[in-house]
């Protein structure tokens, strides 16, 4: 039961860590390549996976549900969102605007990851053309 207490804290603090990444990783010019590799990962698992396991599928969320289902926690939402801001605040959220609100964030941020690595892969083209 330790190692189940244990791996739900550290589901918790990883998973939560990483949207934050997502959201705002391309913000800091050394974490931007990164970031668009958690990006380009989180697109092929909601698209790619999601053909197989539904649309928005996160392997963390799954197995993060399968420790807290073996802790006892048997009603769960889809949304790993929806189950932080019910947590946080102690509101049961309605999925539709939390999963709008998930979307929306996540397509600002693919955006942002993109349009920022572009113009740093821009700007080290030009600079080399430059240098002799």
């Amino acid at each position: 039961m330790l190692l189940y207490r244990l791996l739900d804290i550290g589901f918790f603090v990883f998973h939560s860590a990483l949207i934050v990444f997502i959201l705002f990783g391309w913000i800091w010019r050394k974490t931007r390549r990164l970031n668009l590799f958690v990006v380009a990962l989180t697109v092929a698992s909601w698209f790619g996976l999601g053909i197989w396991y539904g649309f928005g599928y996160c392997p963390c969320t799954d197995w993060h549900w399968k420790v807290r289902f073996a802790l006892g926690d048997t009603n769960l939402p889809f949304s790993y969102i929806k189950f932080m801001i019910d947590r946080a605040f102690g509101v049961d959220a309605t999925p539709y605007w939390v999963d709008a609100a998930t979307v929306t964030g996540f397509a600002l941020a693919t955006i942002a990851t993109a349009v920022t690595n572009a113009m740093d892969y821009r700007r080290k083209r030009i600079a080399s053309k430059e240098s002799p």
